[in-house]
């Protein structure tokens, strides 16, 4: 069944194709345009220079008025991503826009590896520490 959710989705696989942005990759799983595997190689001169970091992002057929569950795979170490690979990003939340799409999301989560947040609940201090400071 084709629905606007799925629709969108398709719209978004094909513009990731077409105009994948630098270091991203995603689509989705076989048979199920709801549940994307995702891949994001982690920025020149930061603490994941050199990392391949997968991530799976989950639609609700709410989307694109809801945003999706984002979730890293690979292991993180980094102020903003919780133990269970959760990311404390505010488009994922409270700032979220029915203009994002997927390569949207994965853009603003490369970017937030450069740039994490400093402040606030989603800021897990040791980590910030360590990879600002190099643990000195």
């Amino acid at each position: 069944m084709s629905t606007p959710a799925r629709k969108r989705l398709m719209r978004d696989f094909k513009r990731l194709q077409q105009d994948p942005p630098a270091g991203i990759s995603g689509a989705p799983q076989d048979n199920n345009i709801m549940l994307w595997n995702a891949v994001i190689f982690g920025p020149d001169d930061t603490p994941w220079d050199g990392g391949t970091f997968k991530l799976t992002l989950q639609f609700t057929e709410d989307y694109p008025n809801k945003p999706p569950t984002v979730r890293f795979v690979s292991r993180m170490f980094h102020p903003n991503i919780y133990a269970d690979g959760s990311i404390c990003l505010d488009i994922l939340q409270n700032q979220w826009s029915p203009i994002y799409d997927v390569a949207a999301i994965l853009t603003s989560i490369q970017v937030h590896l450069i740039l994490p947040l400093f402040y606030g609940d989603c800021l897990h201090y040791t980590i910030f520490y360590k990879t600002t400071t190099n643990g000195e």
